[in-house]
C-alpha cells in the first residue's frame, strides 16, 4: 500500500523531482500509518491478499488451461466416428468448507466443455457429463486444489 500511496502522489504531480520524491515518501508513510491506525488496515491482511491474488491468478491459468484442452477433447469426441455417446450424471461430495469455493468449483466444472453442474446443495455437487471419460477424476481435480489452497489463506 505504500508503494501505491507514493505512486499516486508522483502521477497527481505529474512530474519527478527529488523534492517530489522525498515529500511523496514522506506522505506515502504518513497515509500507511493513518490506514493502519484508524482504517482496520493492518500489514499482514495486505500480504495475505497478495497471496490469494497470486493463487487466484495461478487458478485462472489453470482454468483457462483446462478449458482449452476440454474443447479439443470434446471435439474429438463429437466428430470420431464411434458408435454412440454415453451421457452419464454424476454424483460426488467436496471437502471444500466455504460457499464462495464450492460456487467456483461449480463454475469451474461447467465452464469446462462436455461437463454441466446440475446441482450444488450442500457439499453435493451433480454434474452431467458428456461422455463417461470425462466423468473421470471430477470428485478429486487440480481446481479443487487450488480453491483448497485459496481458503486456507
Amino acid at each position: 500500500m505504500y508503494l501505491v500511496y507514493f505512486l499516486l502522489w508522483v502521477i497527481f504531480n505529474g512530474s519527478f523531482t527529488l523534492e517530489i520524491c522525498i515529500f511523496g515518501l514522506v506522505i506515502a508513510g504518513g497515509l500507511l500509518a493513518f490506514s493502519c491506525r484508524f482504517m482496520d488496515y493492518s500489514l499482514t491482511k495486505e500480504r495475505k491478499l497478495y497471496r490469494k491474488i497470486f493463487l487466484f491468478f495461478r487458478y485462472c491459468v489453470l482454468l483457462v488451461k483446462e478449458i482449452v484442452k476440454a474443447n479439443f477433447g470434446a471435439m474429438h469426441l463429437i466428430l470420431t466416428q464411434r458408435e454412440e455417446i454415453e451421457p452419464v450424471l454424476v454424483t460426488f461430495h467436496s471437502d471444500l468448507k466455504t460457499q464462495t469455493g464450492k460456487v467456483l468449483l461449480a463454475n469451474a466444472i461447467t465452464l469446462t466443455p462436455g461437463t454441466i453442474t446440475v446441482t450444488l446443495e450442500g457439499s453435493e455437487y451433480q454434474v452431467h457429463c458428456l461422455d463417461e471419460s470425462l466423468a473421470e477424476g471430477l470428485a478429486e481435480n487440480e481446481f479443487a486444489e487450488y480453491i483448497r489452497r485459496l481458503e486456507e489463506i
